[in-house]
């Protein structure tokens, strides 16, 4: 009979290979990059739970056909300490022969010891098993922000997702887009703010690990829900997002204030006319348009195309009336036996997504060779 129980080491090469099928589309045999890193990732996380654990499906022949990779998460909300649990790397195949599986996968995570459960990347059936098992989609941060800034080159750039021959093209962008940003009509969807272009940005560096960690627990004190992260341990999840090829290079900065103190901070993927992808920006209350347009500034300085990221509830309204457009490609979810725990996602006032996710691991734009 078939059963739901705790990943073991030997358990993972099988999880790696329904890893490359399932969620790559890739055939062939997992490199041991890939089965190391899911060993490290998911049986020694940072903040690390011995009580919160991935789970694997497992046939009567004893082989893996499912799997919910889980990381703990300790939050506080206003100095009370909870344990939450993210549900990242979930798969299922072989539907046919268990139809039930993926539900009773999910269950089996819901019905841990965490107070809080978490996703950020259900797609459009587990958002709906998610939704019948009582969780709590999120409307605020479940949206996918696109910025263009070149749009010949974005067209190009999106064209190749479907044939890498249209890059052949990218040549061809450059004059569209010099041409494009000549256009005295700054009301254009493809124009930047006016502060990108003149004098008021606020000055921006870049910034290594250990200010990154340090950032990253300073501007997330502002939420009430918030990560309760042990030092060793964010220090170990900013090295995992150093690397996200698929993206391309880290651009990684702080936004400061003409006095100095740090107003902001941003961290995005992106290579000279391809589409970035940003996984965290955080702004001291008051500071979110200043810091979105130094983000924006540094992108176009680069030669971005594009910049897409995931929403945060606290960055929307800045974002609004910036040219950014809004697509639901994932939902991100919670689930709390605690009905009141609910409360500060719902509202916005948890920070959540990013850091406070899976986003900054290497299973998402990483590569593994």
């Amino acid at each position: 009979m078939s059963e739901i129980r705790p990943l073991d080491l030997q358990d993972v090469p099988q999880v790696a290979s329904m890893f490359m099928r399932v969620l790559r589309k890739e055939p062939g045999t997992p490199s041991s990059g890939l089965v190391d890193y899911l060993s490290r990732i998911f049986l020694e996380p940072p903040g690390h739970d011995p009580e919160i654990v991935s789970q694997v499906h497992v046939r009567d022949d004893g082989s893996v056909s499912g799997f919910i990779g889980v990381i703990p998460l300790a939050l506080t909300l206003e100095d009370r300490p909870l344990r939450a649990a993210i549900a990242s790397t979930y798969m299922v195949e072989d539907h046919e022969s268990d139809p039930f599986a993926g539900a009773r996968l999910l269950r089996g995570f819901l019905a841990g010891p965490q107070d809080i459960s978490l996703t950020e990347t259900a797609n459009d059936i587990s958002t709906t098993m998610w939704r019948k098992m009582r969780g709590t989609v999120l409307a605020d941060y479940s949206l996918e922000w696109l910025r263009v800034i070149r749009p010949a080159a974005f067209m190009i750039e999106a064209a190749a997702r479907a044939t890498r021959l249209a890059r052949l093209a990218s040549p061809l962008a450059r004059p569209f887009d010099a041409l494009i940003r000549r256009s005295p009509d700054e009301a254009a969807w493809s124009h930047l703010s006016p502060a990108v272009h003149g004098n008021r940005l606020l000055p921006g560096a870049d910034i290594d690990d250990d200010e990154a960690a340090w950032l990253l627990r300073h501007f997330s004190s502002d939420f009430p829900m918030r990560p309760a992260w042990k030092e060793e341990d964010l220090a170990a999840m900013v090295v995992h997002s150093r690397s996200k090829p698929n993206y391309g290079s880290m651009v990684r900065r702080k936004v400061s204030s003409r006095s100095g103190s740090p107003v902001g901070m941003f961290l995005y993927y992106g290579n000279k006319a391809r589409i970035g992808r940003a996984i965290q920006i955080l702004a001291a209350p008051g500071h979110e348009g200043a810091v979105i347009d130094a983000m924006l500034a540094d992108a176009d300085q680069r030669g971005l195309a594009a910049l897409r990221g995931r929403t945060q509830p606290a960055l929307l309204n800045a974002m609004l009336g910036r040219r950014f457009s809004f697509v639901h490609s994932a939902s991100s979810i919670v689930h709390a036996r605690d009905t009141s725990l609910v409360a500060p996602f719902r509202s916005g006032q948890a920070f959540f997504n990013g850091f406070a996710g899976e986003s900054w691991t290497r299973l998402i734009g990483g590569r593994f060779d």
